[in-house]
């Protein structure tokens, strides 16, 4: 299994490091890298090998724990250990299934977004984007989803493409079957605000690329997850 944790436990990418901190760790377990009942390698080893803060670690490993993947033992045998019995994929998503939504997702949001911030908005569509951005930062969990959904959306229909707009809404619909599966994690809510804001204030600011390029990273974030939980 050495190979294995190399290849696993290699330095992730700097924009998403908590979802692809997740992302290993659940590839990890799910492989049986590290079987059940295994001990993970300590924070500080992790942090050091994926190129990571120990912060990051610990948050990845805290939502982890509170899902029943893993548990952490006090003492001089303790670290953290995947549980005996771990949470199962949820049945009926074929890899090809979720490679095809991701996919389709990023070539149309990424897109969006573009075009979006190549348009010159009217104030009240620069009013709407900034009132679903808001509302999408301050969503408890249990509405998150859907209005982030709408956030989405938004960007969408900021292109003035009814096309693209419904076919945004599609692909959404597709993702949003595939992230019901999977926990809500804080941490990661919290990163996808802070990238939210930096799409919207690319698109509200003119700038074309760099909203592709906040958006791509956004959905790069959920991708992992996903992959992470569900491959």
């Amino acid at each position: 299994m050495e190979h294995a944790e190399e290849a696993l436990f290699r330095p992730v990418r700097a924009g998403n490091a908590f979802e692809e901190t997740v992302e290993r760790l659940m590839q990890a377990i799910r492989l049986g890298v590290v079987a059940p009942g295994e001990r993970l390698p300590s924070e500080r080893e992790l942090a050091t090998r994926l190129g990571v803060s120990r912060v990051t670690v610990r948050e990845a490993i805290r939502s982890l724990q509170e899902n029943n993947y893993v548990e952490s033992r006090r003492g001089r045998y303790g670290g953290t250990f995947v549980n005996d019995v771990i949470p199962k994929s949820a049945p009926g998503k074929e890899l090809g299934d979720i490679h095809d939504a991701l996919t389709l997702r990023k070539v149309l949001e990424t897109g969006a977004a573009e075009a979006a911030a190549g348009r010159s908005l009217g104030s009240a569509e620069r009013r709407g984007l900034r009132v679903r951005l808001e509302e999408a930062s301050t969503a408890t969990l249990a509405e998150y989803r859907r209005k982030d959904s709408r956030l989405h959306l938004a960007i969408a229909e900021a292109t003035g493409s009814a096309s693209l707009t419904a076919a945004v809404a599609e692909s959404r619909m597709r993702v949003n079957e595939l992230l019901d599966t999977i926990p809500l994690l804080e941490p990661n809510l919290a990163h996808s605000n802070a990238q939210h804001e930096r799409i919207i204030a690319s698109i509200l600011d003119g700038d074309p690329a760099a909203a592709r390029q906040a958006m791509a990273e956004h959905l790069d974030g959920t991708a992992s997850l996903l992959r992470g939980f569900l491959v």
